[in-house]
């Protein structure tokens, strides 16, 4: 079973499930960024913006000729469907900021993310999240809790672009590398095995989170599991 077994250096963190809730995201702002994505683009058809993202759902689904109402069409079947492209991820940061800057959205996290967060800066572990979302997604997740703003007690931020897909032990191998540690000295925490798997097989320490409202029940089977982040760098032994 896997868990902390070395002095960590750094921590890598998921979003959904981990530091926030899985219900926050699929209720809110998925739906909220779905409502809005055909609105956007037709405002947005000539700005650098909304063109960048016309031709990249071009790019990625191997169709040039694409206009931007049927890449419309695509954006929001990915997002019914929940397809982690990169286009799709990156609209949706656009309109979430929007939400963001009026007030209309906060991000949800735990109220253990930021006392964890901040007792790891305190003791010099570096803090980083990893997300499917975008990386300016991200941050306005983290600017704008309940709590206040939470990114001066994180280090850096990665997504499928920067970094590359959760599930590939190759995209842990590119974080490696840019937070500048060994791969044993970084524990990464996620609420999904796949993405555990691939941390692991990079060689870093892993952590499985379950929260409490998590709906896919308490545990990830074959790693060790903790409900909050309290107790994510506690020591695991065999005999555990």
């Amino acid at each position: 079973m896997s868990g902390v077994s070395h002095a960590a250096r750094a921590v890598v963190l998921d979003i959904e499930g981990t530091t926030g809730s899985i219900s926050h995201v699929h209720r809110v702002l998925f739906p909220y960024a779905r409502s809005r994505l055909a609105d956007w683009l037709a405002r947005h058809a000539e700005s650098d913006d909304g063109r960048a993202i016309v031709a990249s759902v071009q790019e990625f689904t191997g169709a040039p000729q694409l206009t931007t109402g049927q890449a419309v069409v695509v954006l929001q079947e990915w997002s019914d469907r929940d397809v982690k492209a990169p286009p799709l991820k990156t609209l949706q940061a656009l309109i979430w900021a929007d939400g963001y800057q009026t007030g209309r959205l906060t991000g949800h996290v735990y109220p253990d993310v930021p006392v964890a967060l901040a007792r790891w800066k305190a003791s010099g572990i570096a803090r980083y999240v990893y997300s499917s979302g975008a990386v300016a997604a991200q941050r306005d997740w983290f600017a704008h809790t309940a709590f206040g703003d939470l990114t001066p007690l994180l280090d850096g931020y990665f997504d499928l672009t920067t970094a590359g897909g959760k599930t590939h032990p190759a995209s842990f191998e590119a974080i490696e590398k840019s937070i500048g540690t060994t791969a044993e000295s970084i524990v990464f925490a996620s609420d999904v095995a796949e993405e555990l798997d691939a941390a692991a097989a990079a060689g870093w320490q892993t952590v499985a989170v379950r929260r409490d409202d998590d709906p896919r029940g308490p545990t990830v089977p074959g790693y060790r599991n903790v409900d909050s982040l309290d107790g994510l760098l506690a020591p695991h032994h065999a005999a555990d």
